[in-house]
């Protein structure tokens, strides 16, 4: 691969481990390529000993290795999907950690309870994934649900696949907070945000900010925290607001909330630049009717549908139990074909 061999190169460089900071990051993007080039040698093993198998089958004339021959196709098939996958991970924050925030609509408690399946969803996801979830905000709903929450997840292309979740999200189902047993469709809003390391400048002026604290709330009892420890930043140029109280001192709080907007205002200035992601921003309409992104229908059927791709299961119950992978990637296709499509 010339990547990796390019990599191997500024390696040798006297001067290649000066910026550690950098260096490290040549590093975790050498052991992506070289994790790719093993996984594809990998997915040619199967096949080859396919073609071996349907050679000696064939001098043979024997017919009971068919459903061997099979098992290892399928075998390949799977591993080059795993591949496809891969490469369209391959944008700059795709391999980066990601915020993700999840908010109710309007709706009260219908759409507060929704916003908290959409979190146990992805909650469930990560696990799936491997991922590391720490929460960094927690909005309770004033009856069940949330009204908003703001959750780090740390590990390989967090952000490359939580991207493919940004948007509104609708939900069709017999509400269990009414008595007739009434259909309601309830939304939420979600969106995916890199993170930001060190090897990335994000100038922030202290004039261009306001910095609030409050108590942070609590389930109740000993959880409650007495002291007003909770932070919230507003970037007064882009109206920017970020909130953190799940942290203990109100100096961790801060830190974590700079972190969260650093990600923001980065991710605003990338969208600037690329015309794809002004996109994506430019779907955040109103949390309501026709601006959804993904159906997910419990009543009079089950189905989970993605508008933007046609992607569907109808098995719900498992996509809310975290099943997104199809989704992701068919988003991901599809944003491939349309960059292919403007070059």
């Amino acid at each position: 691969m010339e990547e990796l061999d390019s990599i191997r190169a500024r390696e040798e460089d006297p001067d290649f481990w000066l910026d550690q900071a950098k260096a490290a990051d040549i590093q975790k993007r050498k052991s992506q390529l070289m994790d790719m080039a093993e996984s594809f040698e990998k997915a040619q093993k199967p096949l080859d000993d396919a073609e071996v198998l349907i050679g000696l089958a064939r001098e043979l004339e024997d017919d009971e290795q068919e459903g061997e021959v099979q098992a290892l196709i399928d075998s390949c098939a799977a591993a080059l999907d795993r591949l496809e996958l891969a490469r369209l991970l391959g944008g700059e924050n795709d391999n980066k950690g990601a915020f993700l925030t999840v908010n109710a609509g309007a709706g009260g408690t219908e759409s507060q309870d929704w916003a908290e399946m959409l979190l146990r969803m992805y909650l469930r996801y990560a696990d799936v994934q491997g991922w590391k979830v720490d929460m960094v905000d927690y909005q309770s709903g004033d009856e069940a649900g949330i009204k908003s929450v703001n959750i780090q997840v740390d590990g390989p292309f967090a952000y490359g696949k939580l991207k493919a979740e940004s948007g509104i999200h609708r939900l069709v189902r017999i509400s269990p907070f009414d008595a007739s047993n009434r259909r309601h469709t309830s939304f939420a809003s979600v969106f995916a945000y890199p993170q930001v390391d060190d090897s990335i400048q994000i100038e922030i002026d202290e004039k261009d900010l306001r910095i609030d604290v409050y108590r942070a709330s609590g389930a109740g009892g000993q959880k409650v925290n007495k002291t007003s420890s909770a932070v919230r930043i507003t970037h007064i140029p882009t109206n920017t607001i970020v909130q953190c109280q799940n942290e203990r001192s109100q100096h961790k709080n801060k830190d974590m909330a700079m972190r969260v907007l650093k990600s923001r205002l980065y991710e605003l200035e990338i969208q600037k630049q690329d015309k794809e992601k002004q996109k994506v921003e430019s779907s955040k309409m109103a949390i309501d009717f026709g601006s959804q992104i993904r159906s997910y229908v419990l009543h009079p059927y089950k189905m989970v549908k993605d508008h933007r791709t046609g992607f569907e299961m109808g098995n719900a119950n498992a996509v809310l139990d975290g099943e997104l992978e199809g989704f992701v990637k068919a988003w991901l296709l599809e944003s491939a074909g349309g960059e292919e499509k403007e070059e």
